[in-house]
């Protein structure tokens, strides 16, 4: 399946799509050793404390990158979403460009209400950051789509990392 933008895109990005949308998982060799920083973010997201959730989200992604042989991404945990008439953005990716470093950034709380964002959507958009990281510098695609291996490959590490299993619906998804 393609999502509608595939057809506004050239050759060479359509064949980068595709090896994309191949792809719907990545195997960590040792997923229980971010369990503990997993386990740490709710509180620390309900608790409010920014340093808190930027430093256990730094390891999870430290620890997602190195099992998977990646350079290091950095990551920054800001307060309130920025919005405007396009929406919310939940989180951001920078890939690396020279000397600067790949970065992710992601926002705690909703932008208009200013609630803490919930665990599992918060996870979610850290893992999701994170596979624009895994695409460009795991994978070697030379552009990061959202395709519908993207979102299997996010899922899979949501529930490799998380020790749930998938929904039944989701599960036939990732056959």
């Amino acid at each position: 399946m393609v999502f509608d933008y595939y057809h506004r895109l050239n050759s060479r990005q359509k064949q980068i799509y595709r090896q994309s949308d191949r792809v719907a998982t990545i195997a960590l060799s040792e997923p229980a050793m971010v369990r503990d920083s997993i386990a740490a973010l709710p509180a620390a997201l309900e608790r409010n404390d920014r340093a808190a959730v930027q430093r256990l989200c730094a390891e999870i992604v430290r620890h997602i990158a190195q099992q998977l042989r990646a350079p290091p991404v950095r990551v920054t945990v800001l307060s309130a979403r920025p919005n405007n008439s396009w929406g919310e953005l939940h989180g951001l990716y920078e890939p690396a460009e020279g000397r600067t470093p790949a970065h992710i950034t992601v926002w705690m709380r909703t932008a208009k209400r200013r609630q803490v964002v919930a665990f599992r959507t918060f996870l979610r958009t850290v893992l999701h950051e994170l596979c624009h990281h895994l695409d460009f510098e795991h994978f070697r695609f030379h552009d990061s789509f959202h395709t519908e291996g993207f979102y299997k490959r996010e899922s899979s590490l949501f529930y490799a990392l998380t020790g749930n299993s998938p929904e039944p619906e989701q599960q036939e998804l990732n056959l």
